[in-house]
């Protein structure tokens, strides 16, 4: 008998994430997710991640509004799902208890049906309370491991019987939940590996509890990864579509399908309807960039587990900032990171701090200048890794943060931030609503509150579309061709070489430049 296997569209979340940083307005998209419902897909990932805090940062609206459109595009039974980061939730940073609460609730109120809910060190105790608000709120609970692949030489957690055993964990804990995710958020763990870990999971939950996999195509083993769940016990995936998958992104729904054929198991769609649905989607996006290196296979991501809903942002910020060129030594400056920071998984917020440090010491120097969510972690703030930090980057964290080792609950010592928020949009003439308030908390960071400052107006639209092309100039006048000088020199076969002499990071480089003819 055939099975049919479920799955989320991540199109419109985790797409939107991986391949423009979550800067998608969203009157440009709410077509096609209505192309979708009519193409017969019942799942989608909706918001969360990213895609609450760029809403506000990047594209001058509410990600409460955008959710709500969402709903009103798909109508009342379809599935809409979010992401969430344990006590982050939404945030980069450790919330309260109120307002992990309050989060719940506001996502009920906006028209979600399920929380994917993760902590990146899988840590469980970071994942129970606000488990329990998202069940407390009427939503579904999808608890979640991590998962990625170590860098090499790296042994110790990240195996099938550490994820079997966190798993077991979560089971002891008795938070509730009505399915479970394993989340490679980098795509780098290994195929067999896969298959272990949802044999052995497949074994503790029984078969009635849903068994999901999340990952990416990032360095292009994601439909093995998929394949290998699957046979083992897997019930549903998440894939994007074209073209929102691949890549940096979800495998693709198609892709998935194609691979099936033959098999025993089966995803039950209308190609034709979802090719139509594509189409359309292909449309609303056709005045986007795609950045080149978010639609292709980037293997050294399985040395260095760089996500791919992080790549294209940093990517970004880093052509922003003028390092682009520097990319390929902080992928590199990464795996160490990885290696000595204790094997948190490389996924929000902890895959930022691996990026943020490695930045910091292609930059500045190794361990020169620890940065703060890295040092925070190693430091035990966000809770506790998976295998002990090295000693050595503790100290040195220690020392320039002025901080001790922490090994108490994360959010203990938290003061209630919904007090704290109805102050600032009091002291501001803002309305006091839950929404204004979880924006106040959520959007708080060291350099300022992002969320004050868009309720105040005071933001900028910066979506990457593309550039309105110039009109073309004038064709000049034809002239005679110019007689050999010194500047060039010229190869036996007559096709011309020139040298330039380019500076470029205070450095003169020789240039040669041989015209093919």
């Amino acid at each position: 008998m055939t099975k049919k296997i479920l799955f989320q569209d991540t199109s419109f979340r985790d797409g939107f994430q991986s391949i423009f940083g979550a800067r998608v307005l969203t009157k440009d998209f709410i077509p096609a997710v209505e192309a979708a419902v009519a193409a017969g897909i019942t799942h989608f990932e909706a918001g969360g991640g990213a895609r609450f805090q760029s809403p506000f940062l990047y594209c001058g609206e509410s990600a409460f509004d955008m959710m709500d459109a969402f709903r009103a595009a798909v109508g009342p039974d379809i599935r809409l799902q979010t992401l969430a980061r344990g006590i982050n939730v939404v945030a980069l940073e450790q919330q309260p208890a109120d307002m992990i609460d309050l989060h719940a609730r506001m996502f009920k109120k906006h028209g979600m049906t399920r929380i994917r809910n993760f902590d990146a060190l899988n840590d469980v105790n970071n994942l129970i309370y606000s488990g329990h608000c998202i069940a407390n709120a009427g939503l579904e609970h999808e608890v979640v491991v991590t998962m990625m692949e170590l860098p090499r030489v790296c042994v110790g957690a990240h195996d099938a019987e550490f994820y079997t055993k966190t798993l077991r964990q979560i089971l002891d804990s008795g938070v509730p939940f009505t399915s479970v995710c394993f989340k490679d958020a980098s795509g780098t763990a290994n195929p067999r590996k896969v298959h272990e870990t949802f044999k052995q999971a497949r074994k503790l939950l029984g078969d009635k509890i849903e068994l999901r996999m999340h990952t990416h195509e990032t360095c292009g083993t994601g439909i093995a990864q998929y394949i290998a769940a699957i046979e083992a016990g897997c019930d549903g995936v998440c894939v994007g579509r074209a073209p929102l998958s691949g890549g940096t992104a979800q495998p693709d729904l198609f892709s998935l399908w194609h691979v099936l054929k033959g098999t025993d198991y089966d995803l039950d769609i209308d190609i034709d309807k979802i090719i139509e649905a594509n189409n359309v989607t292909k449309e609303c996006l056709k005045d986007y960039e795609f950045p080149p290196e978010a639609l292709g296979i980037e293997t050294e991501v399985i040395f260095s587990p760089m996500p791919g809903g992080a790549l294209t942002a940093n990517t970004l910020m880093m052509r922003e900032n003028k390092t682009f060129h520097r990319y390929p030594e902080v992928i590199t400056a990464m795996a160490e990171c990885v290696a000595r920071g204790g094997f948190g998984t490389s996924v929000t917020p902890v895959s930022q701090f691996y990026f943020q440090q490695a930045y910091a010491n292609v930059m500045l120097g190794p361990w020169k200048k620890i940065t703060e969510g890295y040092g925070n972690m190693v430091l035990g703030y966000f809770g506790k890794t998976p295998v002990e930090p090295d000693p050595e980057i503790v100290r040195i964290a220690s020392e320039q943060m002025k901080k001790p080792v922490f090994t108490g609950d994360p959010i203990a010592h938290l003061e209630p931030g919904i007090p704290k928020a109805k102050k600032i949009l009091e002291e501001n003439g803002l309305p006091v609503t839950e929404e204004n308030i979880f924006i106040i908390g959520a959007l708080a960071t060291k350099g300022g509150n992002k969320g004050l400052e868009f309720l105040k107006g005071n933001f900028k639209v910066s979506v990457p579309k593309k550039k309105p092309a110039a009109a073309p100039a004038p064709a000049p006048a034809p002239a005679p061709a110019p007689a050999p000088t010194a500047a060039a020199s010229f190869r036996p076969t007559g096709t011309p070489v020139t040298t330039y002499n380019m500076k470029a990071g205070g450095r003169v480089y020789s240039l040669t430049v041989e015209e093919c003819v």
